[in-house]
């Protein structure tokens, strides 16, 4: 099971308050709801992919609406032919979708309403009801943190995105080919609408992943940054070996400074040590150990 579908298993489990209700159904079915006319009355399907979110809106149509439905399964034709789970509704639509207070006119609703809108509780349900009709979120341990919700209009992408800043999550939006989706990019962001939504274990399961794999990805820049000062160090050193060579071979060491004899000679001997290293063996400071060590370079290129 992938790290989404635990994030929206955990979600179908969350019991609530009968509002609450009202404002994560009112989600799921602007998102995922279809009216048809049958026989002179409204007909209403809420499909889902998720066995577990059909189950959720039939029960909670159930315990707090009082709404008979029926729980039907499809197969899908094309791709991965998978389950396609709808809830049905044929009596009593225009009561339901009037009380949920996304009926406009004839037509659902596209915006949120403002019973919603200016109640941060119900915003918290409504976010967890669009997330179960159509967010998905990466799994942490990609590199690339994301979370979305996807709408088919843009009123309604602008409202999930203004009830997702509400809670300070730096929530985006961009136009897709077939719709728009609100987006969040930030790891702590994503965390936080966790929380918000109410996935409490998902959000801990997050947080783990997170901080082992950053804990890794900083143990590797450590080792990378040690590795590049080592072979800087050994680049270094190759080189100021090379030009005591050339004096020896020329003219000898003792055509330097006494001083400089001595770094020259401890450079020979111990080709791993650091400029730190031999200031330290010398007695002196690093500053004083390397404007010797320039000085040896300078004699070697005016040789």
């Amino acid at each position: 099971m992938s790290y989404a579908a635990d994030v929206k298993k955990e979600l179908t489990t969350i019991e609530v308050h009968r509002e609450h209700a009202k404002a994560e159904l009112a989600a799921l079915i602007k998102m995922n709801g279809a009216l048809s006319v049958s026989n002179g009355r409204f007909n209403l399907n809420i499909q889902s992919e998720n066995s577990a979110i059909a189950r959720r809106i039939f029960t909670l149509l159930k315990e707090y609406f009082g709404v008979t439905s029926e729980l039907l399964v499809r197969k899908k034709m094309k791709l991965k032919k998978n389950n396609v789970y709808i809830v049905r509704i044929r009596y009593y639509v225009n009561d339901l979708l009037n009380e949920l207070d996304i009926m406009d006119s004839m037509t659902l609703d596209t915006g949120i309403s403002d019973e919603i809108r200016l109640n941060p509780q119900k915003m918290r349900s409504y976010l967890r009801g669009a997330f179960l009709a159509s967010g998905s979120i990466n799994n942490p341990e990609n590199a690339n943190y994301h979370l979305e919700i996807y709408s088919l209009y843009e009123t309604h992408n602008e409202d999930i995105i203004e009830l997702m800043n509400h809670f300070n999550l730096n929530a985006r939006g961009v136009k897709r080919k077939n719709g728009y989706i609100a987006y969040i990019k930030s790891a702590e962001a994503i965390s936080e609408f966790l929380i918000v939504i109410g996935a409490t274990n998902a959000m801990l399961k997050f947080e783990d992943i997170r901080i082992v794999r950053d804990f890794r990805n900083s143990t590797n820049r450590l080792i990378n940054c040690e590795t590049a000062n080592m072979n800087k160090t050994a680049d270094a050193a190759k080189k100021q070996i090379a030009a005591i060579e050339k004096i020896k071979n020329t003219c000898s060491l003792e055509s330097l400074s006494e001083k400089l004899q001595e770094l020259a000679n401890l450079r020979l001997e111990n080709p791993e040590m650091s400029m730190q290293e031999l200031a330290e063996e010398i007695g002196i400071s690093k500053s004083a150990t390397n404007h010797r060590m320039k000085s040896i370079l300078e004699f070697s290129e005016e040789i």
